[in-house]
């Protein structure tokens, strides 16, 4: 293996043709049976059998009733879906996590996480997105816009109350990552950025030691704003014992630009949420709405990102470390299909790097 984390790869397989099932008619519907998951190809199973043990991919959330053909064996209803999709999801050889993005807008209860828990594998992780209740500094409008301040910003007590402490009850070990999304921050927070970073420490030392009670977890912070993007950000994660989430989003740098942030905290797990192409920009979910749903197929392919990421997971859980890696529709139009794609990158780079020994932080971070 490179002892650089981030060095040159080999150049990886072409990637699969950018469509999906929905080129093949629909399979009879399911409505009102047990959701099933679509049978997988030997093909499948040998590409996740060829991946590093420590990476876990997955999806934001699973009740796309377009992925018929991919995770499911038949067109399901959304509600149908969102009560009984998670085991066949879980079923998918390349899905070994998810992203819970429906806990940023209400928080969810004990009884809702131990459900999730109880259909998933031992080894399947949840990526948890905290609530805006304390990650939002403006209190909004139905539209999204910014009403008032948020009193309840970066507050340790409801952190605690109505995330943490929840998810870890209910998921235990299955907990991954719990992800504190800081939304875009308004000018006068930006340019108070200590201010705000000493919230910010505050909330995250208050928290409980995550390992302790799920030894695969982590608390990582991801934010929409690169003035977070600082020495200073580092030293308050570091020193709490969190991590810096990836954030693939065109209101952030490129991912190279993000990497020192990662070096600064090695050695720590990945933690990666790929939001948004960048060719809808910083306000585009509207746009990759109307040009990706009902996200049946490939449709932006973003193979500079692919090889990126790749090299960057490569690197890290070469080095022992977890990653939890979840991709939104709003990447290339069918988070599925990109896991695939994204899995014969990493599986390219993972099977050509020579064993090498783990190498001290210093080089590895170098």
């Amino acid at each position: 293996m490179q002892d650089d984390l981030f060095g040159a790869p080999p150049a990886p397989p072409a990637p699969p043709p950018a469509s999906g099932p929905a080129d093949a008619a629909p399979a009879k519907r399911g409505q009102g049976l047990k959701v099933c998951p679509a049978p997988q190809d030997d093909a499948l199973h040998a590409l996740a059998q060829a991946l590093p043990p420590q990476l876990r991919m997955g999806t934001s959330s699973w009740t796309y009733p377009a992925w018929n053909g991919l995770v499911w064996d038949a067109v399901y209803e959304a509600p149908q879906l969102s009560k009984q999709g998670l085991a066949a999801y879980a079923a998918h050889p390349l899905l070994r996590t998810v992203s819970l993005d429906r806990n940023f807008y209400r928080p969810l209860t004990v009884s809702q996480y131990q459900r999730y828990a109880e259909q998933v594998p031992e080894d399947f992780r949840f990526v948890v997105k905290a609530p805006s209740l304390v990650t939002d500094a403006l209190v909004r409008t139905e539209d999204g816009r910014g009403r008032e301040p948020n009193p309840a910003f970066l507050n340790p007590e409801l952190a605690l109350r109505e995330f943490v402490e929840p998810a870890l009850e209910g998921l235990g070990s299955k907990v991954g990552a719990l992800v504190f999304q800081i939304s875009p921050l308004p000018m006068a927070l930006l340019d108070r950025m200590p201010q705000v970073l000493e919230q910010l420490r505050t909330l995250l030392q208050a928290l409980p030691p995550v390992a302790s009670r799920a030894p695969d977890g982590v608390i990582a912070v991801e934010v929409r704003d690169p003035e977070w993007l600082t020495p200073e950000f580092a030293a308050v994660l570091r020193n709490a014992g969190a991590t810096y989430c990836l954030g693939l989003h065109p209101k952030l740098p490129p991912l190279a630009d993000q990497l020192p942030l990662l070096r600064a905290l090695w050695p720590t797990p990945l933690v990666c949420r790929w939001n948004l192409n960048e060719v809808h920009g910083p306000y585009g979910y509207e746009d990759a709405e109307k040009r990706y749903a009902p996200y049946d197929r490939l449709h932006d392919l973003d193979p500079a990102t692919h090889e990126a990421l790749a090299k960057v997971i490569v690197g890290i859980t070469g080095r022992g470390q977890n990653a939890y890696v979840t991709i939104s529709n709003h990447a290339e139009g069918c988070a599925p299909l990109t896991v695939q794609r994204l899995a014969q990158h990493v599986r390219a780079l993972h099977t050509s790097a020579s064993p090498s020994p783990s190498p001290s932080p210093g080089t590895a971070t170098g």
